[in-house]
């Protein structure tokens, strides 16, 4: 199902069902780029941190839009031994809606853009009609602005709720009526006689308000009838305040509606990120670590510095995540699944010793054909994923005791591939955890060397030629990991480096150590700067202090 903000509204409902219930959601993103600065490949390092690689793509890959997210809902059947699929894609793109909503500015990367376009994706269905969103800061700022607005219409003065039936000034009553009312004036104030004509003449007097002490209701019953009733001045008055009291409540109901639904308006697709996180249901994706910090980016809240944080808000909003090109990338996947991209993962799960799983779209949902590739529409690929995810499931149940041929997204067999992101381009560390510490390896094998700009990689080659084979990771334009293949070569290759003027070698545990230090100066050297700061104004305040004794501790309670 295809969603952009003219049907947003109206498929609401919708989605929370499919989402409701799910037995598990399979997601995807399209971006408007992947790095504003060098390639990938030679932006990410063989020998990244998850830290260092977080750091990385949350500098060069945020400023692009995430404006496709496919959605894709699994129900198993039981009776039929099947699953039922609702795929959703929506089209998304933030759009301002009123003077102070935040004007997003991002970026295209020619490359994703003409990948896009050679591949069908319509770009004016995300410009046009692209459905907005805001992340929690942006909603909460708007809703104060929303509840002031709310509080100045209730504190208004009662000219903007007056009655329109006072509003509109005297009606004249011909003698003919005015006999006419005379006859049905009830004898006391506990009778109310209703009078019964044509319907000009109830439009006419729908606005007359009172006659020689009556009380004229325009109350309708069965809009045939206009009810009489005898009062004095003071009931007059008061039925008078009470009329302008209920229109004074549903002028503000109204308000208060508008309000709200242009709030949730503005809200937009975070809603359908809510529901999600609400339902706590398993979220699976494919290499989906790019995925998970644009939802959290641009639904949730910016980026966090470091990326444990980023884990942490990761799990407030999907409670359990996987990632299938981890779980394919890993035993007992990687001795017999060769190619782990979508779509060769995708064949490669149709064939023995996989079962392809029975999968059929609801009622009124696409029925998407996997022989006609529609890759890099984010609702078909989130639908491929899903079907991985599945397949490879239920071959995890061929090694329980007795085998299953279905295995359940909740089955202890797949919890641990939960909430582990795969770490594309990474030798020894295959994942970023989200519910605990990352890998640590040791690396003893590996140095870390500095060198003039000047040098290239057949210079490094050269440099370490007595050692065999090596490998080399580029950091920068003068350092980069070479890893030798044996570890007790590590301490002669520093060692030839020590009386070198041109570059120089250290181990990679030399590198981290010296790398944390400076990390812990820079932020002391922060603190200091701002404590000499400090000192240079309150000595610029000198003469107001009564000696150099109340100065100093001045100062001292300054820093």
């Amino acid at each position: 199902m295809e969603i952009t903000r003219k049907n947003f509204k109206e498929s609401l409902t919708t989605v929370y069902e499919a989402i409701e219930e799910a037995d598990f959601l399979a997601i995807d993103g399209e971006f408007s780029g992947i790095s504003d600065g060098p390639p990938v490949c030679t932006l990410t390092n063989g020998l990244d941190t998850p830290e260092e690689r977080y750091q990385k793509l949350r500098k060069h890959s945020m400023d692009f839009l995430l404006f496709q997210f496919g959605l894709c809902t699994f129900k198993h059947h039981h009776a039929e031994a099947k699953y039922i699929m609702k795929s959703f894609n929506f089209y998304v793109f933030p759009k301002p809606f009123n003077r102070t909503s935040p004007d997003i500015k991002f970026v295209c990367q020619s490359s994703s853009i003409d990948f896009l376009a050679s591949q069908g994706f319509d770009f004016n269905k995300v410009f046009r009609d692209g459905v907005p969103y805001l992340n929690r800061e942006e909603e909460r700022q708007l809703r104060e602005q929303y509840e002031e607005k709310l509080s100045q219409a209730n504190g208004a003065g009662t000219p903007s709720f007056i009655s329109p039936n006072t509003a509109k000034g005297p009606v004249v009553v011909p003698e003919e009526h005015k006999v006419f009312i005379d006859k049905v004036v009830p004898t006391s104030t506990h009778q109310k006689p209703t009078i019964s004509k044509t319907k000009s003449w109830r439009e006419k007097y729908r606005n007359l308000t009172s006659f020689n002490n009556r009380i004229v209701e325009s109350i309708p019953i069965k809009d045939r009838y206009i009810v009489i009733s005898r009062a004095d001045e003071e009931e007059r008055k008061r039925r008078e305040q009470q009329k302008q009291a209920k229109e004074q409540v549903r002028s503000q109901e109204r308000v208060s509606a508008a309000l709200w639904e242009e709030l949730n308006d503005a809200v937009g697709f975070s809603r359908i990120i809510h529901a999600i996180s609400k339902s706590a249901k398993l979220v699976v994706g494919h290499n989906m670590l790019l995925d998970i910090m644009h939802t959290i980016h641009q639904f949730y809240c910016p980026l966090p510095e470091v990326s444990n944080s980023s884990a942490q808000v990761s799990i407030c909003i999907y409670t359990r995540i996987l990632d299938t090109k981890l779980m394919a990338s890993t035993q007992p996947f990687k001795e017999i699944i060769n190619n782990t991209s979508l779509a060769d993962l995708e064949k490669r799960l149709k064939e023995s010793p996989f079962h392809p799983p029975v999968v059929e779209s609801a009622e009124g949902f696409p029925r998407y054909d996997t022989a006609a590739e529609q890759l890099h529409e984010a609702g078909y690929d989130a639908y491929i994923t899903g079907l991985c995810f599945i397949s490879m499931a239920n071959y995890l149940g061929s090694f329980l005791t007795p085998p299953k041929l279905r295995v359940s997204s909740r089955s202890k067999i797949v919890e641990p591939f939960f909430n582990k992101l795969f770490l594309m381009r990474v030798m020894d560390i295959p994942y970023v955890n989200l519910q605990g510490p990352d890998l640590q390896p040791k690396r003893e094998n590996v140095l870390h060397v500095s060198f003039p700009k000047e040098w290239k990689t057949s210079d490094l080659y050269q440099l370490f030629s007595a050692f065999g084979n090596i490998l080399v990771s580029w950091i920068d334009d003068t350092s980069a990991f070479v890893t030798l293949t044996q570890p007790d070569q590590v301490k002669i290759a520093v060692n030839t480096s020590r009386y070198a003027e041109s570059y120089r070698i250290q181990t990679y545990a030399e590198y981290v150590e010296k790398k944390q230090n400076s990390t812990h100066a820079k932020r002391k050297w922060v603190e200091d700067g701002w404590k000499e700061v400090e000192t240079k104004r309150l000595k610029t305040q000198y003469t107001t202090y009564a000696s150099q004794e109340s100065f100093n501790n001045a100062v001292h309670r300054s820093v």
